[in-house]
């Protein structure tokens, strides 16, 4: 699909390049390339200067643009979002067979919304490692079928006449176990030799894989007036594509020698705690924030200031207020499709939102002209979490919980609207240059 950067229709083309993780920062490694970025290797030492830079760790990623001076007094502004999105893995043995069918064993990845899964056309994508010729190290490949390989069938009614009166009720071991076709009985290729030989490897060579499943069905603009973007992984590679056009285009202004440090970091595992080594718990961003200030010169007071001076962005999905279900929503703060970017509070640090960020925060919204909304979860009801309690606790930065609003959270197929999505990008870049 060929669209304007920051448009709806380049918001669909990044989310149908991403179906993993790696596929999500292999997309903005290409597009932050165009915009002038190098990538960096976190073992060789970083050179100093001006300069715009990437480094990538598994599926997260941090990129970041110099001018050469690095002022302590002045900060970075920091975006975080994550690259992950609950799914349905392969697990290590994935191959199985019932009642005639040949089937692949998958676990849950996060806070899967499973009936959303049912009788969908799945694909699979993610990594394979594959062992080196003699005496080298083993090789990694990003691989994807995007052909409709999977499905998990829902019963059928007449076998299950209580889901009409009692719900749809799945046991994740059992239910959740896609087809992929009918067993031959005579010991054909298993579906990660399939997954290989489908990208052009060879799967003898394959000794480890990190495999998901994804609906084929491409995320696309709907509505009566294609208002809305619609389909899998909005949340939350909306705010992943948000920060990396908004980052692309700072680097085609021009920069001062005081102008603030922009920083994007793209984190993986938020779904599953944020607690790994590519995750928002990790020291990934923390030990780039001090070669950065090192490569600017800056001492180890200076490199404290830096941190002190900072502040941070988390980005990620919020709620907006279901038509059918307006009861589960306070209603005092109803969020609207399309209203604006919403800031998120919880008084319980499950967002990192507090009043003095909401006031740096509306001073830049005022200025991009982007409204914002404001969100608090029921008091009965419990309230999901973000990077942002955990960065800032990592980082020690002031730091704002916000999101583009949707429906469905979770589900394999989330809405969202076209124009707040624009927006965000708008504040993020209003937000770097800050």
């Amino acid at each position: 699909m060929n669209a304007a950067p920051g448009s709806a229709e380049d918001l669909c083309a990044f989310i149908n390049a991403a179906p993993t993780p790696a596929h999500a920062v292999d997309v903005v490694t290409r597009r932050l390339a165009a915009a002038g970025f190098d990538l960096l290797d976190e073992t060789d030492r970083w050179p100093a200067g001006p300069g715009a830079h990437v480094v990538v760790r598994g599926g997260s990623l941090v990129a970041w643009r110099t001018t050469g001076t690095v002022d302590a007094a002045v900060g970075v502004r920091l975006v975080g979002a994550h690259t992950d999105s609950p799914n349905l893995r392969l697990k290590p043995h994935p191959d199985a067979t019932s009642a005639g069918w040949r089937q692949v064993l998958v676990e849950t990845y996060g806070g899967v919304l499973a009936n959303s899964w049912l009788d969908r056309d799945l694909g699979i994508a993610g990594r394979l490692v594959l062992r080196g010729s003699a005496g080298s190290p083993p090789e990694e490949a990003l691989v994807a079928v995007h052909e409709p390989w999977l499905r998990i069938p829902q019963l059928a009614i007449h076998l299950d006449r209580a889901v009409a009166t009692e719900g749809l009720r799945l046991d994740p071991q059992r239910h959740l176990t896609p087809v992929w076709g009918v067993d031959p009985g005579n010991g054909a290729p298993d579906i990660v030799a399939r997954v290989a030989e489908a990208n052009n490897l060879d799967p003898d060579r394959v000794v480890a894989a990190e495999l998901m499943c994804f609906d084929v069905d491409p995320v696309r603009l709907a509505g009566a007036s294609g208002e809305f973007v619609s389909g899998a992984r909005l949340d939350n590679l909306v705010s992943c594509w948000a920060g990396t056009t908004a980052l692309a285009g700072y680097g085609t202004r021009p920069d001062g020698d005081a102008a603030p440090v922009p920083v994007l970091a793209l984190y993986d595992h938020e779904e599953v705690g944020s607690t790994s080594a590519t995750g928002a718990g990790s020291p990934l961003v923390a030990d780039v924030l001090e070669r950065i200030g090192l490569a600017g010169g800056l001492d180890t007071e200076d490199r404290l200031r830096l941190r002190t001076s900072s502040w941070a962005l988390s980005v990620d999905g919020a709620h907006a207020t279901h038509p059918n279900y307006p009861e589960r929503h306070d209603p005092a703060h109803h969020i609207r499709i399309d209203g604006g970017v919403v800031v998120k509070y919880n008084a319980n640090q499950r967002y990192a939102t507090e009043a003095r960020t909401v006031g740096a925060l509306d001073a830049v919204a005022s200025a991009a002209g982007v409204p914002l909304q404001h969100f608090v979860m029921r008091n009965d009801l419990p309230c999901g979490s973000t990077i942002g309690p955990i960065s800032a606790a990592r980082l020690g930065m002031a730091t704002v919980d916000i999101g583009v609003a949707q429906l469905a959270m979770h589900s394999v197929r989330e809405l969202c609207g076209a124009t707040d999505a624009g927006r965000l990008v708008d504040l993020l870049g209003g937000f770097f240059s800050t």
